[in-house]
This record gives C-alpha cells, structure tokens and sequence, in this order.
C-alpha cells in the first residue's frame, strides 16, 4: 500500500466515531479491523437540512510533480462557519472524500472528452448513523483540454433522484462561477427537507438569467427513494437478480463488477434494497478505491462494487466463498455453487413469477421499483411475517423473541429450513432487537403488508371451507 493509502486509513482510523468503523459483529463473531456499514435509511418524514456539505474535489499536481492527486478546492459551508465539533467531522471528510470522488487510481492527464458520471458512497459512524456522498464527476467546460472534477454533496438523507437534480443545479451554477454557487446552496441548507410526495420550492438568482424557482419533489413513496432497481434489470435476468437475493440473506461475500462508476452504485444499492425491511449491516462499499481493494480478501461478509480495470487484481487476490458478478456481461464469474437452493422452491417461482408479469405497464421509476421489489416484501412477509406474535412480554415491558416455536410455527419443510438459518444471520438479529424494544409494532409499510397478508388468508379460508 503507498503513503497516500496509508495516510487514508490512518485518517479513516481517527478516534472511536470515524467514518469507517468497527462492526458490530454478533456474539461470538470476532470484529473485523474496519468496516463500512450502511444501517437501514431513515424514513424521514421531512424537516432535516438538505444536506451538510459540499465540497469540490479538482485534480492538482502532487508533490513530486509527476502524478496528480484528487484534492478538495472549494466546500460550503466554509470552514471559518463551523463549529467545533463540526469542525472535527469535517477534517475526517477531508481524509476520505477525494478517495472516494476519484476511487479509480488512474494515472490521470488533461482531456477533451470525458463522459459525465453521477454514482454515490456511503459513510457510517460508529453510533449507526450514515451519510452518503452523491458525486457527480465531469469535465468542466473550458477550451482545450482540461482535467475531471467532481462536485459531492454530503447529506444523511438517502434520496438519490432528487439529489441528482441538485447537483445538476451546482454543475449549471458552476460553468457560471464558484460565487453563484453559494447564494443556492445557503438557500437549499436553510429548507427544510420535504415530506414524501411534497415539494420545496427554492427562489436562486443567476446573472445574465434572472430569478429561477427550482422545485424538488421527493417522492411519494419513500422507502424505496434511495434506489433505481432498473439498473438491476438492465444488468442481469430475474433469476440471477434471485441468486444474489439468496447470497445477501445469509450473509455472504459478493463483488459487482462493472466499467463505470454509475452502473456500481445503482446496482449495489439496488440490491441491499432488496433485504428490506432488513437492513445489510456488514462492509458495504458501492465503489472500492484502487488502494482499498483488499478488502475483498476480508472473510466477513461484505457487498462492495469494483472497477472492472481491477478485474485482475480481484481474481489474484485470496478470497473465500463468494460471488463475483460480472455487471457488463450479465454473468457470475465465481459463485459457491448453491445458489439457486438456498431459498424455498415454491417462493422462488412466486418471484419469477411476479417479476415476469405486468413489465410491459411500468412507465414510472417509482412503478418498477414497486413491481421489484414487492415480491421480495412478499417472501419476507411469507417466511417471518409472524415474528410478532412469537414475542414475549415481560411485566418490565421488555420483549423476548421465541425463536424455537417461530421457526415450528411454519408448515412448509423447506421453508423451516430457510428460515432456521436466516434467524442466525445479523440481518434478523438487528430487525428482532428492534422488535423487541416496543410492544406496538411500528406502522411501516412492511406492517402495513403483514396486516394485507393475513387478511387474504382470513378471506381464502371460509371459501375453502365452503368448496369442501
């Protein structure tokens, strides 16, 4: 590893809340050194800041004068208007962000044409709370040839198209001057952040345009506004979409390949969406930087995205059981081999069943995300949807989940089977320790369709009972 690598995890290291920390392994599982985590997205019902920062991250010459290193150039707030412990947050982002804005380690040079590139990465502290840096990399406009830039919003909030829209705003005010970028991003820093379904509606001035209204509408259906599962789609058939599903809910290794930045980020949110109302909960990393590939050598489970440059580095490195996804040519480079049998048989059809009906209908992006997603939310709600009713209150209010007759209570053999091991995983274990904190269960959507599930199968019975 070279200095700039060891700088990095020096500076990713910094006392116990850095942003790349330890795991929270299960009981018996020994911690890893470091991890990248992403807990579940907060379902925000509007009122949190936009964002908190944006930084520019330009391509500058290092001190050598034979390489260029990614280095931050501009962020707002300025540093000067930070408090202290902000200030603190923020020097940990400085050793961070310019890896990740520029995680390919090429040898760059000044270029005319460069394709534009809008991708992600995701930040986790140690006390669970996250934030995600939206990238957009391109070539500022200029005569001659000219070096990429990235601009990075910083921002706990996971709502990926409209955070596109803002960054188109910045790049537009940019190709203008650093100085109309301000009044914009002061004004978006002082709204409040929508409820689902709303819109803000932001006042910005531009020289030469006048006055503009910006609308940001955040989408009515919020839990899946973090991810566009068509990039899945586009990708990969259902039934390797299937294989993966099957690799994430128990907790095993997987690698996404692909050539650009964009086509990563998407695909390994969109499968980590997946697992809802699961959250992943081990390393997660849309993007690895050159200088942090070895992480796919780690044998805890991990889902991180590569550059398929590295394809190479990734195949020499010593890995244990994993399952390496090539996204540019719809294929599995390397599997464990069991795949297709880790789920139950008669759910699996119920999923291809459901992803191969109705596609030709799907017009919105928040309609294919449903059509996706919902058989998945379907196997859950059929395989551990009565996780409720198998809790035991104590008289201290404090609940206790009883996984032996859980498991029992399914009439399906295979289905006890599954499920017998995916109450080991930390995937269940995070979501039951949260069950198990409040005798109501909260009303969220997965409830919401437990609640429809069972109410179809009152209805189902007495007209079976009446053909008998």
């Amino acid at each position: 590893m070279d200095a700039f690598g060891r700088r990095l995890r020096a500076s990713l290291r910094l006392k116990r809340n850095s942003w790349v920390p330890r795991e929270e392994a299960r009981e018996g599982r020994k911690e890893t050194e470091e991890t990248i985590r992403e807990p579940s997205l907060s379902n925000y019902t509007g009122g949190p800041h936009f964002f908190e920062y944006l930084f520019v991250v330009s391509l500058k010459k290092n001190n050598s004068g034979d390489d260029y290193e990614p280095t931050i150039t501009y962020q707002f707030p300025k540093r000067e208007n930070l408090l202290r412990g902000q200030q603190e947050e923020e020097e940990r982002l400085h050793g961070a962000i310019p890896l990740f804005c520029f995680p390919d380690g090429n040898e760059w040079a000044p270029l005319t044409e460069y394709p534009r590139e809008t991708f992600s990465f995701v930040l986790t502290n140690m006390d669970g709370t996250r934030k995600i840096g939206y990238c957009r990399r391109l070539l500022p406009a200029g005569p001659g040839p000219r070096l990429p830039r990235v601009y990075c919003i910083i921002s706990c909030i996971g709502c990926f198209g409209l955070f596109s829209k803002i960054l188109d705003e910045v790049e537009k005010r940019h190709q203008i001057s650093m100085a109309v970028i301000y009044p914009f991003m002061q004004g978006l820093r002082e709204s409040a952040f929508p409820a689902p379904g709303k819109t803000v509606t932001l006042k910005s001035f531009i020289p030469d345009s006048g006055t503009e209204f910006i609308s940001l509408t955040r989408p009515l259906d919020s839990r899946l506004e973090h991810v566009d599962l068509r990039s899945l789609l586009r990708c990969l058939s259902h039934e390797q979409i299937l294989q993966i599903f099957a690799s994430t809910v128990l907790e095993r290794r997987i690698i996404f390949l692909a050539e650009d930045l964009s086509t990563l980020s998407q695909c390994i949110h969109a499968a980590a969406a997946l697992l809802y109302p699961f959250s992943w909960a081990h390393t997660y990393i849309p993007v690895v930087p050159e200088r942090l590939l070895d992480t796919v050598c780690s044998p805890t489970p991990f889902m991180v995205g590569v550059q398929k440059r590295f394809i190479q580095d990734v195949l020499d490195s010593p890995m244990e059981e994993v399952l390496l996804v090539d996204l540019c040519e719809g294929s599995f480079l390397k599997s464990v081999g069991d795949e297709g049998d880790v789920l139950p048989p008669k759910l699996q059809n119920a999923i291809l069943s459901s992803l191969a009906q109705g596609n030709n209908d799907l017009q919105t992006l928040e309609q294919v995300n449903e059509h996706v997603s919902g058989p998945f939310v379907q196997f859950f709600i059929r395989t551990v949807g009565h996780y409720a009713s198998y809790i035991k209150w104590g008289p201290d209010g404090q609940g206790s989940f009883q996984e032996r007759s859980f498991c029992k209570a399914l009439p399906s053999k295979t289905s006890r089977r599954f499920v017998k091991k995916f109450v080991k995983t930390q995937l269940f274990s995070l979501f039951i320790q949260e069950a198990e904190k409040s005798r109501t269960p909260h009303a969220g959507y997965f409830r919401q369709k437990i609640t429809e599930y069972e109410e179809q199968k009152k209805q189902k019975k007495p007209k079976e009972q009446t053909v008998k």
